[in-house]
């Protein structure tokens, strides 16, 4: 871990995106405004700074104080209090930035096209860059002793300890780590190396020009992202193929821009692997966390063997639908007719809450807090940023959620899963002290598909229509589609795309599209005759914001088959598992990834998650084949 950069790393890890089925989670109808909208169901940013003007006061302050890191040059390798000094500032420093950054990206997100709140984010991001390069000598200084004198600063200095793991892990790295200048030149690079990433998010969701069709009952429809989505997932056929080819012909419009953009970001991705002396950008991004690159090539072996359960998937999807040929426009289609899962924000908090009774009473009543004390920010608005996440990086406050909620069921199971992220950043925050409360991305999305399995199970085991369940069980796998084998999907795609630049070869939107087109045949069984992949769909890769976030989505899939395993066990009643759950969301850093999963309960360096995982989904599938059979059998 290099200390000048926690900053930075805490941000992007507290910030849990989690649009894990890309445009489900933005469907709308029509928007209200902001203003229309009842307070309580708005978070309320004021438990940060209660104003602007107050974040900038805080802002100032603390720009005051940046200047003060270069008393600790030279000091750090004396004693242990000197380090200890060195590393407190740090972890004052990085409290405060988290909080402004906090602020000012949540207020942003209202709104994406307000212009005010991206400037602020960008004058933290180049005022901490700036700190960054400041700081830049602490870890070759720290280095430059040996273990064995660091480990007896600890032992003097039981302060110390709360640091002890990213020190350990400093040393565990010291030969990717540079020296001071050098530093210093990579902490300046991110502001060149994350332009990439912010042209993208500003240019897809607030500056992009969309489509306009003509629906099939005469109206005329705009194909934004959340109108892209409610279409797609309409019952009629003929208005799916006309908004998929419409949709993805217009992102083929700026095919060469989109390429230009995501070849930035793996270039900056190769930069900063090959300029701290990795083997590759997959390790560059897994070994601070100390994860082998052999779990990543591991879950996409063990996905391609577990395709035909998939195959299974799109084709009981096709007959309950009853199509001659299923494509991939399709495949966010209602299967059951006539069943309307729709729930209203307070009905979904309801269900969500009984469905959580099992993990006990404090669990329960803070996510009653969450939802009364204005946690959350529910409803779409205009501008406002898509899909949804969890936001726990105020460490002295509590977490925020950013919802789309549109009343269909996938939006009740969005809500469970954000509260599982805010209960991780929740008892990691109670439990840890600041320099080991903030959890690695790996583990991350383990506590809110959690939450998924219980609302699933509380699903099933309370409905009786036949109609119904079928539905719900379609949801659920849905579910294993849209994490397991989707996420899997763009992890091998952005697998290849990164090797390929490895190698020196070029990546235009060209280049992406072949790969992501090839990939997609293989995974729907295009070629197998199992779900037919048009040409159109090579664009997809253009839609997905997450590969501006390097090597994350493979965590997905990861967490979620630690997920299954975790909440099997806790649905039995089995007492020990449940406090060695409630011990793994208390965790927060203390521990490398795996390290801490295998104290829950389930080891990710086995193919043992991955069979248990396609065999729960196997196990759905029977269920939903009775379910059809009977159905059959009545007619």
């Amino acid at each position: 871990m290099r200390f000048y950069m926690n900053i930075f790393r805490i941000l992007r890890s507290f910030i849990l995106l989690s649009i894990f089925t890309l445009f489900l989670t933005v469907a709308g109808f029509s928007q209200k405004t902001r203003e229309e909208i009842a307070d309580k169901y708005k978070w309320d940013l004021t438990r940060l700074f209660s104003s602007d003007e107050d974040w900038r006061n805080s802002l100032n302050e603390i720009k005051g104080r940046l200047d003060e890191v270069d008393k600790f040059r030279g000091t750090l390798t004396k004693s242990a209090d000197n380090l200890l000094k060195a590393l407190e500032y740090n972890t004052e420093i990085s409290k405060v930035a988290s909080k402004l950054s906090s602020y000012a990206s949540m207020n942003s997100d209202l709104d994406t096209r307000n212009m005010k709140y991206s400037a602020m984010k960008q004058e933290l991001q180049q005022l901490f860059s700036s700190f960054g390069a400041k700081s830049a000598f602490m870890d070759p200084e720290i280095l430059s002793a040996d273990w064995s004198t660091i480990e007896g600063f600890i032992k003097a200095e039981p302060k110390l300890e709360v640091y002890r793991k990213s020190l350990e892990s400093m040393f565990r790295n010291k030969k990717h780590s540079l020296s001071e200048p050098e530093e210093k030149i990579m902490a300046l690079s991110r502001l060149a190396t994350g332009v990439a990433g912010s042209v993208y998010n500003t240019f897809s969701d607030a500056e992009m020009p969309s489509a306009e069709i003509t629906l099939s009952s005469g109206d005329k429809v705009k194909l934004t992202s959340s109108e892209f989505s409610k279409v797609r997932a309409s019952a009629n056929k003929h208005d799916r193929e006309v908004a998929s080819k419409a949709y993805w012909a217009n992102y083929a419009k700026f095919k060469a821009t989109y390429g230009e953009l995501l070849n930035g970001k793996v270039n900056g991705d190769v930069y900063r692997f090959r300029a701290r002396h990795y083997n590759s950008s997959l390790e560059a991004s897994l070994d601070p966390n100390n994860i082998p690159v052999e779990v990543y090539h591991s879950l996409i072996d063990n996905v391609n063997k577990s395709l035909p359960s998939f195959y299974r998937y799109l084709n009981i999807k096709k007959r309950i639908m009853g199509l001659d040929t299923l494509k991939y426009s399709d495949i966010y289609a209602p299967v059951v007719k006539d069943v309307n899962l729709k729930y209203t924000y307070d009905e979904a908090t309801k269900l969500v809450l009984d469905a959580l009774n099992p993990m006990g009473e404090e669990y329960v009543s803070t996510v009653k807090k969450a939802i009364n004390e204005r946690w959350i920010d529910v409803f779409p608005t205009a501008g406002k940023q898509r899909g949804a996440y969890s936001n726990g990086a105020s460490y002295d406050g509590h977490p925020y959620i950013l919802l789309n909620y549109n009343d269909f069921y996938n939006d009740v199971s969005t809500l469970a899963h954000e509260l599982g992220h805010t209960m991780h950043s929740y008892f990691s925050n109670k439990t840890q002290p600041y320099p080991l409360a903030r959890y690695e991305t790996f583990v991350a999305e383990v506590a809110s598909t959690f939450n998924e399995v219980l609302l699933f199970n509380y699903m099933i085991k309370t409905v009786k229509d036949d109609d119904v369940k079928l539905s719900i069980l379609m949801n659920w796998l849905d579910n294993f589609k849209g994490t397991l084998f989707r996420q899997t999907q763009f992890a091998e795609f952005e697998l290849k795309i990164h090797e390929l630049a490895e190698q020196g070869k070029p990546l235009t939107g060209e280049t992406f599209c072949k790969i992501y087109k090839e990939i997609t045949d293989k995974y729907y069984g295009n070629t197998q005759g199992i779900c037919k992949v048009d040409d159109y769909i090579s664009m997809e890769w253009a839609a997905i914001p997450h590969f501006y976030r390097t090597f994350y989505v493979y965590q997905y899939s990861t967490s979620f088959t630690a997920s299954i395993s975790l909440a099997e066990k806790v649905m039995t009643g089995d007492k020990k598992a449940l406090e060695n759950y409630l011990k793994f969301l208390s965790s927060g850093g203390n521990d490398y990834p795996i390290e801490i999963l295998k104290k829950a309960g389930v080891d990710m360096t086995t193919s043992e998650p991955f069979e248990k995982t396609t065999a729960a989904m196997n196990k759905v599938m029977d269920e939903i084949e009775q379910i059809l059979d009977k159905k059959q059998k009545q007619k």
